[in-house]
């Protein structure tokens, strides 16, 4: 007897063992190709400023906020992020640019202010097939994820004018428009536009006062308190262009003893105006009788949650618009804790 020799291995032994073996094979590839499908980016995103104390877009939110929103919305997307800080300034901003370059990063999300800057990045970037986004600011034709100051004024505008309607109808009314009317960059200008026409969808006959800090928040209370003294029995409809001059402006109107003869919508909806379970802001589910009847969202420490799966989809091949804008929507004390959860409960 050979001992040396192998027996055969029965029937259903050799069909057992070529299960296996295709069960291995088919495993190999279920894992190759999730593998392939959870192919991982990175993105740079090159953020306005993120220095202390200053403030974006004519809101109250900060560039740190706005990083934090895109490290949060990354979790969900096969994306690596590299941050950097334009500073403002734009011989850093090229110079981020050139960094995330040498990095081969595989799409760029640029947020700058000057147009001649942004262009010669873009041009950069494209020449080394590098997609950019760009973000608030137009940047050479690149796609443009930005927040819409006309559309969130005429919110206001549309949410005072209807207020006044429901509440002061028979009343003698005045609008004041508040806030750093001129400031160009931030595009106040444009929310002002908003508002005025929002309020003469509601009230076409108003009279509207121009209020302008020169962004100086402490001139809220002269200027209000002038109009106040000149307008002894008027209602007082306050569109502010930011939260802080909005929670100024009900300061202002509390000195003088004219609570009851105001009402104020703002813009951007920041942590000044709204807070959590154990926090009572002037946005607040509690806090029904505030005559800050609402504040228009901009979302800005959101932004991450939308622009990042514009940018997987651009790295996907797909075509982005142009343009494309920020969802505002006007929060009040009654659904800011489904737009703003408060922290204690998240």
């Amino acid at each position: 007897m050979n001992l040396s020799a192998a027996s055969p291995a029965p029937p259903s032994g050799r069909r057992r063992f070529l299960c296996g073996l295709l069960a291995i094979a088919a495993w190999h590839g279920t894992v190759a190709g999730a593998a392939a499908q959870e192919r991982r980016y990175t993105v740079a995103f090159a953020n306005l400023t993120e220095e202390p104390g200053v403030t974006l877009e004519g809101t109250g939110f900060t560039g740190r906020e706005v990083r934090e929103g895109f490290t949060l919305a990354a979790r969900r997307h096969p994306i690596d992020l590299v941050f950097y800080d334009n500073q403002r300034d734009n011989a850093r901003a090229l110079a981020n640019a050139e960094d995330a370059l040498a990095k081969k990063v595989d799409l760029y999300i640029l947020y700058h202010r000057d147009p001649a800057t942004n262009a010669a990045i873009v041009d950069r970037l494209k020449r080394a097939d590098i997609p950019v986004i760009a973000l608030n600011h137009a940047a050479g034709g690149t796609p443009l994820y930005t927040i819409d100051n006309v559309v969130a004024g005429q919110m206001a505008g549309e949410a005072l004018g209807d207020f006044a309607a429901r509440n002061w109808r028979a009343q003698n009314k005045i609008v004041a428009v508040l806030g750093p009317l001129g400031a160009q960059a931030e595009g106040i200008p444009e929310r002002v536009q908003g508002v005025t026409e929002g309020l003469k969808r509601q009230l076409p006959s108003a009279r509207v006062v121009m209020l302008d800090t020169q962004g100086n928040r402490a001139q809220v209370g002269a200027l209000l308190g002038k109009l106040l003294s000149a307008q002894p029995t008027a209602k007082i409809l306050i569109a502010a262009t930011d939260d802080q001059t909005a929670l100024a402006a009900k300061a202002a109107l509390e000195s003088a003893g004219r609570l009851q003869d105001g009402a104020i919508v703002s813009h951007g909806v920041d942590r000044s105006i709204h807070g959590g379970i154990n926090e009572k802001k002037e946005l607040d589910p509690n806090n029904r009788g505030s005559i800050v009847i609402g504040s228009v969202a901009f979302y800005l420490d959101r932004a991450g949650y939308s622009v990042l799966p514009l940018a997987l989809g651009m790295l996907q091949g797909q075509t982005l618009p142009p343009r494309t804008t920020v969802d505002h929507r006007l929060v009040t004390a009654a659904n800011v804790f489904t737009e703003y959860p408060p922290y204690d409960m998240n």
